[in-house]
């Protein structure tokens, strides 16, 4: 490239003294989890807490009984969910890693020390003189010193595919979104070449502040945490309230049965008190999740954090020091031993708390973090396949729950590629191309005059290099099997006068080898073009200008108001011995072809996809920083904006960054498109929609989209986009398609329902379990289950039921459904409704069959106790059939076949029962079972299955 001034650029003085100023061109890379971190990032799920709260005192439970079993269950439990979900963020993170590989070695020409010489891209520093030439990157931010023919694609920041930059003040654009003088880092040159001042360098840079926002923590809990913590505070404050209710019974039934003395007593209550206010740590914030679930939220007291465990120890003492003081008052003496409960008193009451804590452990679904994890694990995976890379495992179940889609429109919503939308050559009938001398014209002027070229490496998707708009020329010529590079490489160029903003057209003189004559094809603004035409080329002849003038005007209008680009094209016989320059042979007496009407395209699956997710009840939003013109056509092609819509369901940039925040939070509601959007803007519409409590989708591909991305509930970055973009979001888009998002929505929702199904599971189990434990502790009847046989119910068994669930197909009927509400309870009431009235049926038949088992002396023989086992994991093994069915509406048998994850599981299940039962021995407390019992037992038990099938008939056909 010629350098039309003399520039000395910097000197290598200067250069060290710009990089200690200012620093180096490269940018802070995003501070990466530490693996442990990760780790311990798991055990930050609510149900995970109450696990590892279940666990300890499980443990205090196994060092008086010295039975670890259950301990040791619990805390596998534990460990295996927390291990599969760092397992899986993991292994998305390396496939991540590798599609995000940056490159801060490619080289750039700068002139330092008044030569032209190349430097990687991470030693450029302010001040340098650097030269931009065609199909490169900006290495830097800057200010232009030359621009020739100079056009920019800022998609990467603002979405935009192509701007004219100029140093000419005359010509600057009043309406861009950065000044016209002005080049990005992250930017790329389509055409022209330029030369230009680095001004900011690294973070400094646009594109570097849009970065860094985009690694800032915005501590948005998902709505699936949201909702299983309010059902880790439910399954506490039950637990907790059954315990206190249990020990309470117990205790008083003791004192009746076993009087002590008034000071016996004083002393008891001593140590309770003391005992009450030790463990304040633990019941003081259920009894405070008791007041938020009854929608009474008060804030937890400061003390309970502040102090720590050690200190509540000492309050506890103190109180307890107190209250034998207070006893000393009355006659007690502490340290007289027949002021005490005798040994055997203290170790039933030590007993019945036991009890009362082992309620506590029952209560908690230790299978359901496993499930979780299985499930979203499962979808991770699954969803990789519809071109869905997860980095993040909430985000599986949060595009679930998602409301709004907040999404980019260049890449997303089009094709990210210029193509003629219409051709309008007034000498083609029905617009084909022949061999006629028009047609000829029309190719020769298309491939000839135009700096563009097509990639053909991918035949599948044939890329563009240069000029998108002449790109979109050439790509119309090979739709129409026609190929550019013959009629280029056989037409010899004399001379070509490139496009500029100035001239606005672009000028070629050829040896036709075609018309074998010299010719000058034009290319340009039609009104440039047809200004300097005489005729009109046509069917018949040439006609005059004035006959088309104003059929032409009319047709481009329509176009414009459609927001596409036209160009018009127009040629010259030229006399071999006419040497005047291009500008004056292009001047006039030209012959005006006709034009064309370029458009990036919506993607042609956009519009369906877009209608399913209106359909599903989720607003889509149109955030682009194209004009406000072409933003609303685009958005009126693929469906969100209607007739009736007004000025305020659009909005700029500058419009909406003007607006106080309470003006702008009431207009975000009825939003539809926002055009001319900086980054901050993004952002700042995705936390005001946060505000009013909508769950928010963003997508995009650009530098420009990053600190939304990041925002958002959901980010949704594309395969092709930025590093920063993919950096930001959770959910990489392989396939840049807004289809794929709406599949996201279906597998989200298909997921929270299958987590419901496990709930409806898995609950029916612990509410059994809790109320045969309670039972049995009231009216003094051992545990009919060991805690091994528990262990196989509570873990393995739910493990594999998770699994089943969780392999089930995604259900598409749920895109019908409206958005869960973001405050709604995880269990709805028929999931409460179904979990009590089973969990109660299976209660009442099992004591039943307890009290038919239990011989005269009370007792139970083996080989009945391993009948009751095997009933019991029957009787929720059929029920894992209703819990499939659950909110389909159809029959548990519905695509059984298909299912071969959910009927692979089951067989599991049956094969391990029948394993444990015949080997167990005396691990699992079971004798082996006969044929005949087997067949007795299954085919008993099954009428779960089938009075569950009768009730969905009946509702099917009540509905």
């Amino acid at each position: 490239m010629d350098v039309k001034q003399h520039y000395s650029g910097l000197t290598d003085a200067q250069v060290k003294e710009s990089r200690e100023k200012f620093g180096s061109n490269l940018l802070t890379p995003p501070q990466k989890t530490p693996l442990w971190k990760l780790f311990f990032e798991k055990f930050q799920d609510p149900i995970i807490r109450i696990l590892l709260i279940a666990a300890l005192l499980s443990l205090c439970i196994s060092f008086i009984h010295n039975e670890y079993a259950e301990t040791i269950g619990i805390f596998c439990a534990i460990f295996l969910a927390t291990g599969v979900a760092f397992w899986f963020e993991m292994d998305a993170n390396k496939k991540f890693d590798i599609l995000n590989q940056v490159n801060d070695d490619i080289m750039i020409k700068v002139i330092r020390n008044g030569n032209l010489q190349e430097v990687p891209k991470k030693d450029i520093v302010v001040g340098d003189i650097v030269l931009l030439e065609t199909g490169e990157e900006v290495p830097a931010d800057g200010e232009l010193l030359e621009a020739i023919s100079l056009q920019i694609d800022e998609s990467c920041l603002t979405g935009e595919l192509m701007i004219d930059k100029t140093t000419n003040p005359e010509n600057f654009d009043s309406e861009a979104t950065y000044p016209s003088n002005w080049v990005m880092r992250g930017t790329k040159v389509l055409d022209g070449h330029g030369i230009m001042e680095v001004k900011q360098v690294g973070d400094a840079t646009q594109y570097g502040q849009v970065a860094e926002k985009a690694t800032e923590i915005s501590g948005e809990e998902t709505p699936l945490n949201r909702q299983l913590n309010g059902l880790a505070k439910f399954i506490g404050v039950a637990g907790f309230a059954l315990a206190i209710l249990t020990f309470g019974t117990l205790f008083i039934k003791d004192l009746i049965t076993h009087p002590i003395t008034w000071g016996q007593f004083g002393l008891l209550g001593a140590v309770m008190a003391g005992g009450i206010i030790a463990l304040s740590k633990v019941w003081v914030p259920i009894l405070y999740d008791a007041f938020s679930l009854a929608g009474k939220e008060k804030p937890l007291p400061r003390c309970i954090n502040r102090f720590g465990w050690l200190t509540w120890l000492i309050f506890g003492i103190i109180i307890f020091a107190i209250f034998c003081s207070i006893g000393v008052l009355f006659g007690v003496n502490p340290l007289n031993s027949s002021s005490w409960i005798d040994i055997e008193e203290a170790n039933r009451i030590l007993q019945y708390f036991m009890i009362a804590v082992t309620l506590i452990v029952v209560a908690v679904p230790e299978g359901l973090p496993m499930s979780v994890t299985l499930s979203l694990a499962l979808s991770m995976r699954r969803m990789l396949q519809t071109n869905n890379l997860v980095r993040k495992m909430h985000a599986c179940e949060t595009m679930g729950a998602t409301t709004v889609i907040c999404t980019d429109k260049t890449g997303t919503l089009t094709q990210n590629q210029m193509r003629v939308f219409q051709s309008n050559f007034f000498a083609l009938k029905n617009q084909e191309l022949t061999d006629n001398t028009a047609s000829n014209l029309i190719k020769e002027g298309i491939a000839a005059n135009s700096t563009a070229f097509l990639d053909y490496s991918d035949p599948q998707k044939i890329s563009t290099m240069g000029n998108p708009t002449e790109a979109a020329l050439l790509l119309w010529l090979h739709n129409k099997d026609i190929e550019y590079a013959p009629l280029r490489e056989n037409a010899h160029v004399d001379k070509q006068l490139t496009f500029s903003t100035e001239r606005k057209y672009m000028a070629t003189l050829v040896n036709s080898p075609l018309v074998g004559k010299k010719v000058l094809y034009m290319k340009g603004a039609p009104e440039i073009v047809l200004s300097k035409c005489k005729t009109v080329e046509t069917p018949e002849g040439e006609k005059p200008v004035s006959e088309y003038k104003g059929q032409i005007e009319e047709q481009l209008l329509a176009y414009q108001n459609q927001a596409m680009r036209t160009l018009g094209f127009a040629y010259k016989i030229i006399n071999e011995d006419n040497d005047q320059p291009i500008p004056e042979l292009a001047d006039t007496g030209l012959i005006f072809l006709g034009f064309v009407a370029i458009s990036d395209p919506v993607r042609e699956d956009v519009p369906a996809a877009v209608a399913e997710c209106l359909n599903a009840g989720i607003q889509v939003k149109i955030v682009t920083g194209d004009t406000t013109a072409t933003a609303r056509e685009i958005a009126r092609q693929i469906g969100i904006w209607k007739p009736e819509d007004t000025d305020e369901n659009i909005i700029t940039g500058t419009d909406f960054e003007a607006l106080p925040d309470d003006e702008a939070f009431e207009r975000v509601k009825k939003l539809k498109v926002m055009c001319r959007a900086r980054p901050t803007d993004k952002q700042r519409l995705v936390e005001l929609l946060q505000k009013d409590g909508q769950i928010v989708a963003v997508t995009g591909d650009g530098t420009n989209d990053a600190p939304a991305l990041n925002h958002a509930n959901v980010g949704l970055s594309m395969g092709t986009g930025t590093s920063v973009a993919k950096e930001a979001s959770d959910i990489t888009l392989l396939d840049d398609s807004f289809k794929s998002i709406a599949t996201a929505v279906m597998w989200g929702r298909s997921l929270y329902q299958n987590i419901q199904r496990f709930l409806l599971f898995q609950l029916t189990i612990n509410v059994v379990a809790l109320v045969i434990v309670f039972l049995g502790s009231i009216f003094g009847h051992e545990l009919p289950l060991t805690v091994t046989q528990m262990l196989w119910v509570n873990l393995i068994m739910d493990t594999f039921a998770a699994g089943a669930l969780a392999s089930l197909p995604p259900n598409k009927e749920v895109m019908k459904d409206k958005p869960r509400k973001n405050e709604a309870f995880i269990v709805t009431p028929p999931m409460r409704n179904q979990i009590l009235w089973i969990g109660l049926a299976f209660v009442a038949f099992l004591m039943g069959l307890l009290y038919y088992f239990t011989n005269a002396e009370g007792e139970i023989n083996r080989h009945d106790l391993a009948c009751f086992f095997t009933i019991f994991v029957m009787l929720q093994f059929w029920n894992l059939f209703n819990a499939k069915a659950f909110a389909t509406g159809k029959s548990a048998f519905n695509g059984l076949l298909h299912d071969t994850g959910f009927i692979t599981v089951a067989l599991l299940i049956i094969i391990g029962q029948f394993f444990i039962v015949t080997f167990g021995g005396d691990v699992f407390r079971t004798v082996p079972l006969s044929w005949q019992d087997w067949l007795l037992i299954i085919g008993s038990t099954s009428l779960v299955l089938w009075i569950g099938e009768i009730f969905r008939l009946f509702g099917k056909k009540k509905k």
